[in-house]
C-alpha cells in the first residue's frame, strides 16, 4: 500500500515537472490596417523595400513565401508591367534580453501517513508558466498591398515572432509569420492579435 502510493505520487510529479519544463509555444502578433473596403483578389507583383535586395537568394525565397500566401486567397504573382497591385515585403530580424520571470501559480503535492506506527509524508511544489530569460531572437515581417497607378496602400500588415537561438530556421519562421499575417485576409484593422 505505502509503495503503491509512493510511487503513483512520485508519477504524478515527474508528470507535472515534465509538463511544466516542456518550453510554451510562443504565439505570432499580427496587426493588420485597411481602408475597411474589399481587396479584390488580383495579379499581383511582389518587390522588396529595400530596392538593393532585389535579386538576392533571401528576398527571392521570403517572396516566394509570400506568394504562397497570397495564392491560397486568389492572388496570382505575375510581372510588374502586368500587375496593378504590388506586395511590398521586408523581413527584419533582431535579437533582445529577455528578463526571466518566477511563475506566480505552483501546485503543491502531498502525502499522507497510514497506519499506527508507519508515516510515508512526500511534499513537492512545482511552478506553472514564467520563462527563463536570456537572448531571444525577434522575427518581423511587413507586407503592404498598394497600387501602382497612384502608389495608395490599400491594406498592410505586420507580424511578428520571437523564438529561442536555434529553435527554428529564419524561413520556417517567415512561412509562420506570413500564415499569421493572412490568416482571415484581410482582418480587423487596426487590432493585434496573437495566432497561435
Amino acid at each position: 500500500m505505502h509503495k503503491t502510493l509512493i510511487r503513483s505520487t512520485a508519477i504524478a510529479t515527474l508528470a507535472l515537472v515534465a509538463a511544466c519544463a516542456t518550453p510554451s509555444q510562443r504565439g505570432t502578433e499580427v496587426t493588420r490596417f485597411h481602408l475597411g473596403q474589399p481587396v479584390p483578389a488580383q495579379a499581383i507583383n511582389i518587390e522588396p523595400a529595400d530596392p538593393e535586395r532585389e535579386g538576392s537568394i533571401e528576398h527571392r525565397q521570403y517572396a516566394a513565401i509570400v506568394a504562397q500566401q497570397l495564392g491560397a486567397i486568389g492572388f496570382t504573382e505575375t510581372a510588374l508591367e502586368e500587375a496593378e497591385m504590388i506586395a511590398v515585403i521586408d523581413v527584419q530580424r533582431g535579437t533582445r534580453q529577455e528578463v526571466a520571470r518566477r511563475s506566480p501559480f505552483s501546485i503543491g503535492i502531498g502525502g499522507g501517513s497510514f497506519g499506527s506506527r508507519t508515516g510515508v509524508g512526500i511534499g513537492t511544489s512545482v511552478g506553472i508558466g514564467g520563462s527563463r530569460g536570456g537572448e531571444v531572437n525577434v522575427t518581423e515581417l511587413s507586407v503592404a498591398l498598394k497600387r501602382r497607378s497612384e502608389g495608395t496602400i490599400v491594406w498592410e500588415g505586420t507580424a511578428t515572432r520571437v523564438t529561442r537561438p536555434g529553435e527554428e530556421d529564419p524561413a520556417t519562421i517567415v512561412q509562420t509569420l506570413a500564415s499569421a499575417l493572412f490568416q482571415g485576409f484581410p482582418g480587423e484593422s487596426g487590432r493585434t492579435i496573437t495566432v497561435e
